[in-house]
């Protein structure tokens, strides 16, 4: 009976993923009682060449290779691992209980992975969508957090944030800000919490204009509170996924030694007074929201290069361009908007005027830098930028031409029209 069933195999099309998964389970429940029958045997003491030469079990077997043939032939269905073929062996007395609990096994985990691919319903394949992410060092030569350790989180949330008011909301909502920063740092608001991740040290929030935060040692419910006060007092907010996807985390520690950034980590030294740790926080946070400013302009020209890409294809092949003269003006906006947050409007060309008279901070600062890649990663931008720049001209070029060309035959068929009333009231 059981060879009848398996011998008519699976359907030539299968409509669905839920349809695939019915008959998967039917063929995987069969094989199950198949495999009881067999330790029932084994139970008998059935001799070697009783079971080796047993002619239902050599058809099983080939009835089970066909099948999964036919499994193989619908692969598209299901994830990679769901249908892979299994290894089979001649089976004895000595080997058939482990095999049987291997092949038992492997029946378990091809089940699982079919009902968790059902679960997820619709078309398969599709995967949830995440944001471009970034390559950048902090993120793939990251430590493990130590006990002894605490962390540092830099997020860019909005292209600006109005610190006035600002200021006054998160006093309101038991926040306490430190006055004693110097005043040729206009552009940052410092803010103290009490919610420290750990005792090693106090909770510090620096809070720059330009749209970014960086969080040091405060734990997770306080840095949520303050993401959610932000949202009130920014100016051309970004999205909610690209920001917790473009995002910097770095460990820190308090020890012995002078404050440097040492393999991935940022080091204190636990001598220097309070305003002078404060002083170095804010050289890291510096070059930490620079980075993830740059972070976001890197997913907007990527948006922007893949919303051009076709152009150059498009007049290789010789087809129509499908914008017109205003998609065209837009593009070049967008990339001159780009350009100019970039290479004007932030301190990533130049070192920044707080750093002139503070060559210790402007040290920590350099260095942060430097471990971020950030020049290197604004030269590529720039370059990218240039390449987009020129291909904008040629579109700009291309319609400009293609207006004057229409001029010019509007020119022409007013004269011919003019010759024609004039050869008109000559002849009559």
């Amino acid at each position: 009976k059981l060879r009848r069933q398996l011998s008519v195999g699976f359907p030539s099309k299968l409509t669905s993923a839920v349809e695939f998964g019915n008959h998967y389970r039917v063929l995987v429940q069969q094989i199950q009682l198949t495999l009881n029958r067999l330790n029932s045997v084994t139970a008998n003491r059935l001799n070697r060449t009783t079971l080796a030469s047993s002619a239902s079990t050599q058809n099983l077997l080939k009835d089970w290779r066909n099948c999964h043939t036919g499994l193989h032939n619908h692969r598209c269905f299901l994830p990679r691992g769901v249908c892979q073929r299994p290894h089979f062996e001649m089976l004895t007395p000595l080997n058939l209980k482990s095999k049987t609990w291997s092949l038992q096994m492997r029946l378990q985990s091809t089940t699982n992975a079919t009902k968790s691919v059902l679960k997820q319903g619709g078309m398969l394949g599709k995967r949830t969508f995440k944001g471009p992410r970034t390559k950048q060092p902090s993120r793939t030569s990251q430590p493990s957090l130590e006990e002894d350790m605490m962390q540092c989180i830099a997020y860019a949330t909005a292209d600006q944030y109005h610190l006035p008011t600002l200021c006054h909301d998160l006093i309101a909502h038991g926040f306490v800000e430190i006055k004693e920063f110097p005043r040729d740092a206009s552009n940052v608001l410092v803010m103290g919490t009490e919610n420290a991740a750990k005792p090693y040290d106090s909770g510090t929030i620096f809070i720059f204009r330009e749209g970014s935060v960086v969080f040091w040692n405060v734990e997770e419910k306080t840095v949520k509170t303050v993401m959610r006060i932000l949202e009130q007092h920014e100016i051309q907010p970004y999205e909610v996924a690209l920001v917790h996807w473009e995002n910097e985390e770095i460990n820190y520690t308090v020890g012995e030694s002078n404050s440097k950034l040492h393999r991935g980590i940022f080091l204190f030294n636990e001598e220097l007074d309070y305003d002078q740790v404060v002083l170095e926080k804010f050289a890291f946070s510096n070059a930490l929201s620079l980075s993830v400013k740059l972070a976001i302009w890197e997913v907007s020209l990527d948006n922007f290069v893949e919303s051009i890409q076709s152009i150059p294809e498009m007049l290789k092949s010789g087809q129509r361009v499908k914008l017109s003269r205003a998609e065209v003006m837009q593009k070049i906006g967008e990339l001159f908007s780009l350009r100019h947050c970039i290479n004007l409007s932030s301190d990533l060309l130049i070192t920044p005027d707080f750093y002139w008279d503070r060559e210790d901070l402007e040290q920590l600062y350099d260095k942060t830098c430097q471990f971020l890649n950030i020049n290197r990663r604004v030269k590529v931008v720039n370059e990218k930028l240039q390449h987009c720049t020129e291909l904008t001209d040629l579109m700009r070029n291309h319609f400009s031409e293609k207006h004057s060309l229409r001029l010019e035959w509007m020119i022409v068929v007013l004269i011919t029209i003019e010759v024609m009333f004039e050869l008109a009231r000559v002849i009559f």
